[in-house]
C-alpha cells in the first residue's frame, strides 16, 4: 500500500491526542478541555480518510478544509491547555508542532488542488 504523508501524521496526530486524553483525564481530572481536543484532534484524520473517497475535486477540497479547521481548532485547545498549566512546555511543544506541521501539509495540498481544478 502506498503510503499517504498527511493521512500517516494524522494518524499519528490522533493517536498522540488520544494518549494525551487519557493522561489529562487520569492525572489531572481535566474532562471539559481535553474532551474538546479529543474531538477534534482525532477528527483531523478521519475527514483527511473522507477526503481520500471524495465523489467530487469539490468534495475533496471541502473535506480537506474542514480537516484544516479541526487541526487548527486543536491547536487551539493545546494552547488553552498549556496556558492553564494542564500540560508543559515539552509537550505542548510536540504537539504543538505536530499539529502545525499537518496544518501546512492541508494547506498546501488545499492550494494545488484548487490550482488543479481551475486549469
Amino acid at each position: 500500500m502506498k503510503s499517504n504523508l498527511v493521512q500517516d501524521k494524522s494518524f499519528a496526530f490522533a493517536i498522540a491526542t488520544i494518549n494525551l486524553y487519557k493522561q489529562l483525564v487520569s492525572n489531572s481530572r481535566e474532562y471539559v478541555i481535553s474532551k474538546q481536543l479529543l474531538r477534534s484532534g482525532t477528527s483531523v484524520g478521519a475527514n483527511i480518510r473522507e477526503a481520500q473517497n471524495a465523489e467530487s475535486k469539490k468534495d475533496f477540497i471541502h473535506k480537506l478544509s474542514i480537516s484544516q479547521k479541526e487541526v487548527d481548532e486543536s491547536l487551539y485547545w493545546l494552547e488553552l491547555l498549556f496556558e492553564t498549566k494542564y500540560i508543559d512546555q515539552k509537550i505542548f511543544e510536540e504537539h504543538h508542532r505536530e499539529g502545525t506541521s499537518i496544518l501546512k501539509l492541508i494547506k498546501s495540498i488545499i492550494v494545488s488542488a484548487k490550482e488543479n481544478s481551475s486549469s
